[in-house]
């Protein structure tokens, strides 16, 4: 039996030195700025984070493309030559074409290497949902678990996983095409800050709209009361932020208080998600325990 590697993309917002330490395979999305294309793997690379998000806080528009096939087919047939089969946890299908994209790549490779295999899912989600089931499949290999039990695990706990964010403003949902103008509109009005769901199909519901940043949060840290009340109360979390630290570990306070939270995994937004929330945004991510 092969051993098998797992493998992301970069909208799962993974730190790089986590990516290193557990040789995770990552199949970066690129953003444009100002007419030019960014990524980890360009020879330009990445703008510095921060800066990023100075930059669309300043009214600089950011497009972004889904995952490069030509780059998904290159990285899969490097692991396959290596001798290692691929489980790869994708972005939400309903919100890019990079899951698509590494399916058809990895029909090809396994063609041309029919001792390989490598098994592509959906997480439905992205940001802190994606990198908490990526954590789990690189716990369940790392203690010997095979491929196919990893694989139906994540499978699985992928109807258990949810993500819930706030942002400032609706407005960047709308330019970014994940929200209809209208409801932008009167959102910004009205200055509302939504509460947004991403649903088992990857689609943006919007669930809860309160006046400041301070009910926003705590709408947020109340997500949890429900699986508290049922016994599924998981002890990790993941907390994504576009900019904006100190509220993030604050809401990660309120959770490790109110709900015995253990371990909270603090990262920036990845530019490409970013590109269409804009600066202040914070993300809510959890894996509910199986009863």
């Amino acid at each position: 039996m092969r051993p098998f590697i797992v493998s992301t993309d970069s909208t799962a917002d993974i730190p790089e030195d986590y990516l290193n330490e557990h040789k995770i395979q990552l199949h970066p999305l690129h953003y444009i700025v100002n007419g030019v294309e960014y990524g980890t793997e360009l020879e330009q690379g990445d703008i510095p984070i921060k800066e990023f998000y100075e930059m669309i806080e300043a009214g600089t528009m950011a497009t972004t493309n889904a995952t490069n096939m030509g780059y998904d087919i290159q990285l899969f047939e490097k692991t396959a030559k290596e001798g290692y089969d691929v489980l790869h946890i994708a972005f939400a299908s309903y919100m890019s074409g990079s899951y698509n994209n590494a399916k058809v790549a990895a029909e090809q490779v396994m063609e041309e290497n029919p001792n390989c295999r490598i098994v592509v899912i959906d997480s439905t989600k992205g940001s802190g949902g994606t990198n908490l089931l990526v954590r789990k499949a690189v716990e369940m290999m790392e203690a010997g678990k095979t491929l196919d039990d990893t694989a139906a695990w994540i499978e699985e706990a992928v109807k258990r996983t949810s993500v819930y964010f706030s942002v400032p403003s609706l407005m960047s949902l709308y330019r970014g095409g994940r929200l209809k103008k209208s409801a932008a509109i009167l959102g910004t009005i009205l200055k509302i800050q939504p509460t947004l769901y991403i649903d088992e199909k990857g689609c943006l519901t919007v669930l809860n709209k309160v006046r400041g940043r301070k009910a926003a949060l705590e709408f947020l840290c109340e997500t949890l009361k429900p699986l508290q009340e049922k016994g599924t109360l998981p002890k990790e979390i993941a907390i994504e932020h576009g900019n904006c630290l100190e509220e993030a570990e604050s809401l990660g306070a309120m959770a490790k208080e109110r709900y015995g939270i253990e371990k909270i995994h603090y990262n920036f937004l990845c530019p490409t998600l970013g590109s269409h929330t804009g600066q202040g945004i914070i993300t809510f991510s959890f894996i509910e325990n199986e009863k």
